[in-house]
């Protein structure tokens, strides 16, 4: 059954991993699908519809960011690897780049099937520490996974994109406020900073040094109610129900 969009190999991949007790967040620093397990280096999976140049180049990049990268790519209903080639073909070519290769099958009345063709083996060059640990910080700095990996031309919700909406929450909820009150409120020791760079627009000053919602603030929350208010659920204690 083929599939019309490489974000459909999401959700199964994802399923996959979460299975093997990874945790895992898709659209993390330009990587389709980031899986962590405890300490152990983050797993990254880049989706493609079919085995294509593109997608090796793209695996080849994620390299600088962690030495376990699979691409992953959709098993056609006849099962032949793509190009006219043998999928021990794909297999050793994956190999010599230093990746792995994982295919997911699709049908009708079951369940998409995830098989892992080779495990990546060690590469030359070796990650960039930086960028593997600002992949790091990005993955466990959300608070849930509210992106789709293989999503092009759509806004992501990133760490500081939550940051932001956690500011626009406590200003909706208690009026203009002090970049120190709303750092009291969050625990966002760089609250005064995120106010003032103001890149998304969603604050501007009442008067001096307090802080007000804009209406693109008041339209953010609208768009991404699923993200705070999840976040809120997440973060009230157990039996806690709202006033009124």
């Amino acid at each position: 059954m083929a599939i019309r969009t490489e974000t459909e190999l999401y959700e199964p991949v994802k399923r996959y991993m979460e299975a093997l007790g990874y945790e895992v967040r898709g659209e993390v620093h330009h990587c389709d699908l980031v899986a962590v397990r405890g300490d152990e280096p983050p797993v990254i999976v880049e989706l493609k519809r079919t085995f294509n140049l593109p997608l090796l180049v793209q695996g080849l990049d994620r390299l600088s960011q962690s030495d376990n990268v699979y691409v992953a790519v959709e098993m056609p209903e006849t099962g032949r690897a793509p190009h006219q080639l043998k999928w021990s073909d794909l297999s050793r070519l994956c190999r010599r780049l230093g990746l792995g290769l994982m295919t997911v099958r699709f049908y009708k009345r079951r369940k998409p099937a995830v098989d892992v063709v080779c495990d990546p083996v060690p590469y030359a060059p070796k990650p960039s520490k930086l960028k593997s640990t600002r992949l790091l910080h990005e993955f466990r700095e959300r608070s849930g996974d509210y992106n789709v990996g293989g999503s092009t031309r759509r806004k992501l919700v990133t760490a500081y994109r939550e940051k932001a909406l956690e500011l626009a929450v406590q200003l909706k909820l208690h009026g203009s406020l002090s970049p120190r009150k709303l750092r009291e409120l969050t625990g966002n020791a760089k609250a005064a900073d995120l106010l003032q760079k103001n890149y998304y627009r969603w604050f501007e000053r009442a008067e001096r040094g307090i802080y007000r919602l804009t209406p693109l603030g008041e339209q953010a929350l609208e768009q991404y109610s699923h993200v705070w208010q999840g976040k809120r659920s997440s973060d009230r204690p157990a039996g806690a129900r709202d006033s009124g």
